[in-house]
């Protein structure tokens, strides 16, 4: 059964209903091969940015969709039932276009935003080292000044569309000063020193490229740093709301897919004379499943609506990111409870569903972090 959704207006009706048609026809029949396969799936970028789903929450006028966060979440939900390596892509990338959104201006932004936004091209977010993952501030990629420009050199790690993308958001230390001494830069793919590392070897997410991406004195035009020097940590958390909200729409959509699964298989599958959905030890674990999923998605969609009021949102984007992600979990896991030995094999969809689940209590910080950030949040002064 589908999601029962609440949008705020019809043509946001019709867009999501679009994209559960477009999903269930051309994305569906392809995951499972495309999974197994490890094979990146980059027809489909292209394909999604045709349909104008590559920049769903920029402005028209530089190339977006004009969506608010609260639809622009409910599309990436229904692309996260069907296929979660493209929704987590798309969200990705989504990330990796707000600095430059914010930073530059309006002329920059209709002539190359635009084309980022268009689904020619595909972004990285680089933020991540092998030594600081949950402390951003501890990374140590230097961005050193040469003349008019700079001379990048380190290592990135985790890097979702790594050798895969055509742009790459990159966070390097122009100081030492831990708050204030990084920088964020716009790179090309192809540029002079830029290399990616083997495809890490992953349990869910097989046919999302994730890869190290190593920087040896590349080269850097003053044009490409994005934003003032020195403002690449607080724009880096920035973009990281936005994209925990993004993550916890995909793991909403995961945790809706297994219960789909789930339900479907309980209204099939007969035990004592009785279907198994007519047990009440199996009505109520379902039931509980249901419940995690609504309450996942309203969390979710509260904290999308407050950005979308300009309305402060972290704390509420923490608390998004770990109930949705800590309830795809939770519900997948259930989903190959309810289908026995068949929810362990691969002929049915739950157990990838499970393994994609995990990761998204791990990426754009860890739910321990979400934790931390909460705390810290409720001991400041009201």
């Amino acid at each position: 059964m589908p999601a029962e959704r609440a949008l705020p207006t019809p043509e946001a009706e019709d867009l999501v209903a679009m994209v559960r048609a477009y999903a269930a026809s051309e994305l569906a029949p392809r995951v499972a091969q495309a999974e197994a396969e490890h094979r990146f799936p980059r027809e489909t970028f292209a394909a999604l940015g045709e349909l104008g789903l590559l920049g769903m929450p920029y402005p028209v006028e530089y190339g977006g969709g004009g969506q608010s966060y609260e639809v622009y979440l409910q599309v990436l939900e229904e692309l996260g039932a069907v296929w979660a390596s493209v929704a987590v892509g798309v969200s990705v990338h989504v990330m990796s276009c707000f600095a430059p959104s914010l930073h530059w201006d309006a002329d920059r932004r209709a002539r190359e935003l635009s084309t980022m936004l268009g689904g020619s091209l595909l972004g990285a977010y680089c933020l991540s080292e092998p030594h600081a993952g949950s402390d951003p501030a501890a990374l140590r990629t230097v961005a050193r000044r040469v003349g008019d420009g700079y001379r990048i050199s380190g290592t990135k790690a985790w890097v979702t569309h790594g050798g895969e993308a055509d742009f790459h958001l990159v966070f390097a230390r122009t100081s030492d000063d831990r708050a204030r001494g990084i920088s964020c830069f716009l790179i090309p793919a192809g540029a002079d020193g830029l290399s990616a590392g083997e495809p890490e070897r992953k349990m869910g997410l097989t046919a999302s490229t994730t890869a190290a991406l190593t920087l040896d004195d590349v080269a850097v035009a003053e044009e490409q740093r994005v934003g003032p020097e020195g403002d690449g940590l607080p724009l880096a958390l920035r973009a990281l709301d936005s994209g925990r909200l993004g993550i916890a729409a995909v793991a909403v959509g995961v945790a809706q897919a297994a219960l789909d699964h789930a339900v479907a298989y309980a209204h099939e599958r007969e035990t004592f004379g009785r279907r198994i959905i007519d047990h009440q030890g199996l009505g109520f674990l379902l039931a509980e499943m249901a419940a995690a999923v609504e309450s996942a998605r309203a969390t979710t969609l509260e904290a999308a609506r407050r950005r979308d009021r300009g309305l402060p949102f972290s704390r509420q984007a923490a608390v998004a990111k770990l109930v949705a992600t800590d309830a795809a979990m939770r519900v997948t896991t259930d989903a190959v409870q309810v289908l026995g030995g068949a929810g362990y094999t691969q002929d049915f969809p739950v157990e990838r569903l499970m393994r994609e689940a995990k990761v998204m209590q791990i990426f754009e910080g860890t739910n321990q972090i979400q934790r931390l950030v909460i705390a810290r949040a409720l001991t400041r002064p009201r």
